[in-house]
């Protein structure tokens, strides 16, 4: 077989547990972060690196993507549309005549509020915050490259990620965790290693462009993931607060995360790439987490 290059813009915590699956495949990784520190530290731990940001395009684009197959964004756009698309997308055209896949991780806020119901990929977006609005149109410029390098293309639509480190259980015990509580408010949710078996899943059989809901299998209310951390902990869960009785005091960002409510369907990542979640719901999730000391 011949040599798997993946090339990463953006090597932050979901980055790196693909790097480190597709490592197992025997994919080479190259990956971009933003700041020197940053850069440094992860060539010391062993990865290859290099430095890419929006005010900062790569300095040697020719060598960092020459003989790439894969290429992934996981870079938030901002005002101005997918940094990494701006500044690289004819660097791309040129530099990577292998290329056999483009990714690109987007989120569930696309969608837009849907008062809870079911929604799976055929749902038109309908994005509500400026944010949400600027994920549609980075998905649009990473599917027109693909268009226009004949290469297929898959957005990877996320709801919240957690994992080791950035769970309900860390916020439990740094004292942060409230239960919100707000009648018909659910949210979906993925555990960063499920994103890395889903999008590798993609790598292995590049057919046809295609949009992937990357959701477990039980949308919940945060207060009962929360409740549920508690528990784990060995801890009675505080009583849960009602969401109007806190909406003046919460930051801008999460006033627009409790503005939407939507359910996720994820059949077809399992029937089109044959993904089984290991993670099916969020308390198999923090019991591993728990039960690995995160």
């Amino acid at each position: 077989m011949d040599a798997s290059r993946l090339f990463i813009f953006g090597f932050g915590d979901t980055a790196a547990q693909l790097a480190h699956e597709a490592r197992k495949s025997r994919y080479t990784v190259i990956g971009t972060v933003r700041t020197v520190d940053k850069l440094r530290a992860l060539r010391d731990a062993g990865h290859e690196i290099v430095r890419f940001a929006s005010d900062g395009p790569l300095d040697a684009p020719a060598q960092a993507l020459a003989g790439i197959t894969h290429l992934l964004c996981s870079i938030p756009p901002d005002a101005e549309g997918d940094p990494a698309a701006l500044a690289h997308a004819d660097d791309v055209a040129r530099h990577a005549s292998g290329l056999r896949w483009i990714g690109y991780l987007s989120t569930t806020g696309v969608y837009g509020d849907h008062g809870g119901a079911w929604i799976d990929e055929t749902t038109p977006v309908a994005p509500i915050s400026d944010r949400a609005r600027r994920r549609v149109a980075a998905e649009q410029q990473w599917q027109a490259l693909g268009e226009r390098l004949r290469v297929p293309t898959f957005i990877f639509r996320l709801p919240g990620i957690y994992g080791p480190g950035r769970s309900a259980l860390d916020q439990v015990r740094a004292g942060t965790a409230r239960r919100i509580a707000r009648p018909g408010q659910v949210f979906s949710r993925i555990h960063i290693e499920d994103i890395a078996t889903t999008v590798l899943a993609s790598m292995r059989q590049p057919d046809a462009s295609a949009i992937y809901n990357v959701a477990d299998d039980e949308p919940s209310a945060q207060a009962d993931v929360v409740a549920f951390a508690y528990t784990l902990l060995g801890l009675l869960p505080p009583p849960p607060v009602d969401y109007a009785d806190i909406e003046a005091s919460l930051p801008p960002m999460a006033r627009s995360f409790y503005a939407e409510s939507r359910r996720m369907k994820n059949d077809r990542i399992k029937r089109d790439l044959g993904v089984t979640l290991a993670y099916p719901t969020y308390r198999e999730g923090l019991r591993a987490i728990h039960a690995g000391g995160g």
